[in-house]
């Protein structure tokens, strides 16, 4: 609910709608990014720009479909995108996941987090940009394989394959 009053009053030229839709979806955006680009001020870079273009293209997005996969889906895009024209991958020993707010675990869950992390992270940074992408799709923003197909512009056995 609280979305779509955010996007009614954006396409009112109420920029405080775009406040709100940032305060939803960028730590979220973020993530998505940085596991794909391996690079948190690229990430960041990247969800400032599809968040301007949303606020600029506000007007042909249909109310009636959920913004965040939209969204979200305009950011993985551009992450692949970026991942794609820089080849080699940051160092494994960047850990942006850190510096963004994930609630207030205790210390035996953040222990447990950080390995968790690392494994996650290591074995992402491993696949090619077009493969992390499939994997944050499917299990990070919980896409169908058809609709990974679709937005890959790839068939659905090659989607399988990439997961």
């Amino acid at each position: 609910m609280q979305e779509r009053r955010a996007i009614a009053r954006l396409k009112q030229g109420d920029i405080e709608g775009l406040e709100v839709l940032v305060q939803l979806y960028q730590v979220r955006a973020v993530r998505a990014a940085m596991l794909i680009t391996h690079d948190r001020a690229q990430a960041e870079d990247i969800v400032q720009s599809a968040f301007i273009r949303a606020y600029e293209r506000i007007h042909q997005f249909d109310p009636g479909r959920p913004f965040g996969p939209w969204f979200l889906r305009s950011v993985v895009n551009d992450a692949v995108k970026a991942a794609t024209r820089r080849r080699p991958p940051a160092s494994l020993d960047d850990h942006p996941f850190d510096a963004l707010p994930d609630g207030a675990p205790g210390p035996d869950e953040l222990l447990e987090q950080a390995e968790t992390t690392r494994a996650i992270w290591d074995a992402l940074a491993r696949l090619p940009p077009e493969q992390r992408a499939a994997v944050v799709l499917r299990y990070y923003l919980d896409l169908s394989e058809a609709e990974i197909a679709s937005e890959q512009a790839c068939p659905p056995g090659t989607v399988k394959w990439r997961l």
